[in-house]
């Protein structure tokens, strides 16, 4: 009955929002033809379909397959190990692809705690000077965690639906000069089970991030998440996170410092154990890798 009551409201929301798409594309349509001159769309707002952590605004070109590494690596206080660097690790594999210009598709698999996932994006709004002076892109997930809850035999959860986990946000961004970029994201994540009672199946949250080019190849980038209602059972802190890309044509890596272990959204926004600081097990190096592959057109376009 929970199942099927859960399936009805994403339904609805579906549809409400193909409505609202729909409706806002005709609106930017008469808004276009308003103008006599082509308006003058801004591009690489953002480089990659990532600032640090979570989704930027920027969709893929069509045919585009963007192929991601995404590495963690941290310590755990006080652990006897001969582990070289780093105690632990989690790392997330990923496939995203341009359906369009404007619609992306994505899946991943992530090691720590075996969580699958896929997403749609759809990028509403492209800013330009003549017609609107943001970027907004509507974006949601889905995951599934695979793996057992250890905590407590009494809260772990057998059945696939209640392992089920969704993230929708909406991303407002903007290029504020050639060189700065910023974006706003208001988040709302589902869960179909809590692991204990007191804790909210509801999260909202309110993401916040940048990109600054320094010069060349090279741009800083942070991130900060601000969760509106925490868990009740553990005690968690908002994700930060402070990278630097290198880019180099159809190759990106990333070098960034975090404070949140997970690599998808509803685990790194909601279950950070950790302050942002360089106490022991509180650190977390990131390291990604990211290569793009054109298929539909054996030209690169530009990004």
């Amino acid at each position: 009955m929970l199942m099927k009551k859960n399936r009805n409201i994403w339904i609805v929301c579906f549809c409400l929002w193909s409505s609202f798409s729909i409706n806002g594309q005709d609106l930017l349509d008469q808004l276009e033809s308003s103008y006599i001159d082509t308006p003058q769309y801004e591009i690489a707002t953002f480089k990659t379909s990532r600032i640090a952590m979570g989704h930027a605004v920027k969709t893929l070109k069509k045919g585009v397959l963007e192929i991601g590494a995404r590495n963690l690596f941290w310590n755990i206080p006080n652990k006897q190990s001969q582990s070289f660097v780093a105690d632990r690790m989690s790392t997330r594999l990923s496939l995203e692809y341009g359906v369009s210009n404007t619609l992306t598709f994505g899946l991943g698999a992530t090691t720590l705690d075996g969580i699958f996932d896929g997403f749609i994006k759809y990028r509403w709004i492209t800013q330009s000077k003549q017609v609107f002076p943001l970027s907004i892109a509507v974006f949601q997930n889905a995951s599934y965690r695979s793996k057992r809850d250890v905590v407590t035999d009494v809260h772990i959860h057998e059945n696939f639906g209640d392992k089920l986990a969704f993230t929708t946000q909406l991303l407002i961004a903007r290029k504020v000069t050639t060189q700065f970029s910023v974006q706003l994201s208001p988040t709302f994540i589902h869960r179909t089970s809590s692991r204990f009672d007191e804790d909210p199946q509801n999260h909202l949250a309110l993401g916040i991030g940048g990109r600054y080019k320094l010069g060349g190849h090279v741009s800083l980038v942070s991130e900060y998440y601000q969760v509106l209602n925490t868990l009740e059972s553990s005690d968690t802190h908002n994700a930060f996170s402070l990278g630097v890309n290198w880019e180099l044509s159809d190759v990106m890596l990333q070098f960034r410092m975090t404070n949140t272990r997970n690599l998808v959204e509803d685990a790194f926004i909601t279950q950070t154990p950790n302050n942002f600081n360089l106490q022991d097990g509180n650190f977390v190096f990131g390291f990604t890798g990211i290569f793009i592959l054109h298929l539909h057109n054996p030209l690169k376009s530009k990004q």
